[in-house]
């Protein structure tokens, strides 16, 4: 696809300092977005900016994912996530993530065989598994064994031209075919039953649920309304600019190390309770609700005051200030999901209520605290029988097509550059080594 289109220069700002006037760019995307290039501002002036959480800072361009907080908005390659959700399969904007276009027929069905090709895992390294303590938690094994993937499988050659896409295919279809394998093993060592082998016969969600459910005494049926739930979960995570995990996949993939390291960077970083395991605190936070009696209205108070240490979980976002778009669909699909399964969640019930009484407060309507994705996915998964041990795991299926669209636009970037943001030092000035024996 090459590299992205150049945000266009639109005009300049001026930084008045130390008696002089710089001009700084200011650019502009293809949504309008303006950003001020500061590229150049330290040889210009000797200063860096200070941006704790690069909170105002563009690290880079991208025509992957667009994503409008203020409006509650969200693009993949331009396609509203919400028609996504609802006409596509995973596997399909997971092509389009990558190669930048919705594909053909016969491309996804060759895209489909791909995928139905490399999904066992190298014998060899079912070995690793049985060496994992019994208990090991399944994000530890999944960034193991991914970045292991590297020892069994050349990386993606980028020295013949015309054969980089049938190697883009090969290399995108063994990650997301073998991650998804990799998963279903994690969660049949951690409760100690044999690995489940994945089927030619079933399609990318349905073969998952059957590793991870079926066992040789009790076969599985994959239910169609959750392996669509399933899809859907996954298309909703699939990209999301350029948070924590995609950040740390960028960063990593620009001192040009393989793609297996740099999704591996993706997956440890997205482990953190702050990124990928909100949706564990959520259902953490609603069972606690629930052993508190359920009473709503009396949480909504603890989560307002500033000296208590409870806090709210699954409300507000880092770049949204309106409703998140896949919180509604999510909700939509929850509830399919548990009217197929004939279950009644009590988590449910204090989950909406609370859904409820947050966006008639006062206090969270100012703050624009509104629900957000993992407010109710957790809901679906616990329905589903995937416990919260692999959730972050889910999270980490869904997020892996944008880790290979972001890893692979930034390698085909112009402007490729290592990534070593700068630091304002607070420590000691200059001090000299006294020996040991006159420290006193």
């Amino acid at each position: 696809m090459g590299a992205p289109p150049v945000a266009a220069k639109i005009g300049d700002a001026e930084l008045h300092y130390d008696g002089r006037v710089f001009k700084l760019p200011v650019v502009e995307g293809t949504e309008h977005e303006r950003a001020l290039d500061i590229s150049r501002l330290r040889d210009q002036t000797g200063l860096v900016t200070l941006d704790y959480g690069y909170k105002n800072t563009g690290s880079c361009q991208s025509e992957i994912t667009y994503l409008d907080g203020e409006q509650g908005v969200l693009r993949y390659r331009g396609y509203p996530v919400e028609e996504l959700a609802e006409k596509s399969r995973f596997v399909e904007v997971a092509y389009l993530l990558v190669h930048g276009r919705l594909p053909r027929k016969e491309e996804q069905q060759k895209f489909s065989d791909l995928l139905t090709r490399h999904s066992m895992i190298h014998e060899d390294m079912t070995q690793f598994f049985k060496n994992y303590p019994e208990h090991s938690h399944p994000m530890a094994i999944l960034s193991a064994m991914v970045v292991s993937l590297s020892s069994f499988y050349p990386e993606m050659s980028q020295d013949n031209v015309d054969e980089e896409l049938t190697h883009i295919d090969i290399t995108t279809t063994r990650l997301l075919s073998k991650l998804r394998t990799v998963a279903a093993f994690s969660y049949k060592k951690s409760i100690g039953e044999p690995f489940v082998y994945p089927r030619h016969d079933l399609k990318y969600c349905a073969n998952f649920l059957n590793m991870m459910f079926s066992s040789p005494v009790r076969p599985y049926e994959v239910n169609p309304v959750l392996e669509r739930a399933l899809n859907v979960l996954l298309i909703l995570h699939a990209d999301h600019e350029q948070n924590c995990s995609t950040s740390a996949v960028r960063a990593v993939g620009s001192a040009k190390v393989n793609l297996y390291a740099a999704v591996t960077a993706g997956i440890c970083a997205l482990w953190g309770p702050l990124h990928g395991g909100a949706n564990q605190e959520v259902i953490e936070m609603l069972e606690e609700i629930q052993k508190m009696g359920g009473d709503v209205k009396k949480v909504i108070e603890r989560a307002k005051d500033k000296k208590d240490p409870f806090r709210l979980y699954g409300f507000g976002h880092r770049v949204y200030k309106n409703y998140d778009p896949r919180a509604r669909i999510i909700k939509k699909t929850c509830m399919e999901v548990l009217n197929e399964l004939k279950i009644k969640d009590p988590l449910l019930d204090i989950a909406m209520e609370l859904e409820e009484c947050v966006q008639t407060d006062p206090y969270f309507v100012e703050r624009k605290l509104y629900p957000n994705v993992d407010f109710y996915s957790g809901i679906i998964y616990r329905a589903m029988g995937i416990p919260v041990s692999m959730f972050t795991v889910m999270f980490a299926i869904g997020r892996l097509p944008g880790w290979i669209a972001q890893w692979k636009e930034s390698q085909e970037d112009p402007d490729f550059k290592i990534q070593r943001p700068r630091q304002i030092y607070t420590g000691p000035t200059v001090r000299h080594y006294v020996p040991l024996e006159e420290r006193g």
